[in-house]
């Protein structure tokens, strides 16, 4: 590993049971990027976040982050070495209050955001500190949960799909919070199907097809050149 990368995944095979996922990702993660995974569904864009988090015990290949050789460690370690992960499914607990939830993960490093300045960046928790989280809306959900793992220290975030099936005004407050994040030195690998969502955000943009890299995108110049191929591998 360079010492600019924070993550190198090399030769990363995952597998649901006898189902072959992922097949041999290469890719980086370097120290305050924002990288997106692009893909349709089904693509391997989630597996690949669980596989980074040893959430799948069936994968192979290497996963280096910060310096240590991660493919076999379990999941609670690998947060120690940095990682928030944000699910697609949120994870938000339906009988615990917002403020209850956010109080709810450890914290894995020093540098971990306080209830108050989570309530500043969200203020609509603030308003729902005390409401069950099935009370909460969609959108007020998935800021429950990024501010969930911004609790925890962990400077590195993984966030799958955040912008999934909400009002575009809540698209466009998560769209501000990552900017404000990059400005504070997080890395962020972000999973989205939302291509418009994803590129003014991201340095650069992998896409996946059944499991593999076909394509990388660096900065607007190379974005332009390969409109035709994002349309035909997105449906955008």
């Amino acid at each position: 590993m360079s010492s600019a990368e924070f993550i190198r995944v090399s030769n990363l095979h995952a597998f649901y049971g006898e189902s072959h996922i992922l097949h041999g990702l290469d890719f980086s993660l370097r120290r305050g990027e924002c990288l997106a995974l692009l893909g349709r569904n089904g693509a391997g864009r989630t597996t690949t976040l669980r596989a980074l988090m040893g959430l799948l015990r069936q994968r192979t290949g290497s996963v280096m982050i910060n310096g240590v050789e991660a493919i076999q460690l379990p999941s609670h370690r690998i947060a120690r070495l940095g990682l928030g992960y944000c699910p697609e499914e949120r994870g938000i607990f339906a009988s615990l209050s917002c403020e209850e939830n956010l109080l709810m993960p450890p914290m894995v490093a020093q540098g971990g955001w306080s209830l108050e300045e989570l309530y500043t960046l969200f203020p609509n928790l603030r308003e729902r500190r005390h409401s069950p989280g099935t009370r909460l809306s969609g959108g007020e959900q998935q800021m429950l949960a990024l501010a969930r793992i911004l609790r925890t220290g962990a400077r590195t975030l993984l966030l799958d799909e955040i912008s999934e099936g909400l009002a575009p005004v809540i698209v466009q407050r998560l769209a501000g919070v990552v900017q404000l994040l990059k400005t504070r030195g997080y890395t962020i690998l972000l999973v989205e199907q939302n291509f418009r969502f994803a590129a003014p955000l991201c340095e650069r943009m992998l896409v996946l097809e059944q499991g593999a890299i076909v394509l990388e995108i660096s900065g607007p110049e190379a974005l332009a050149q390969h409109q035709e191929q994002l349309h035909h591998l997105l449906g955008i």
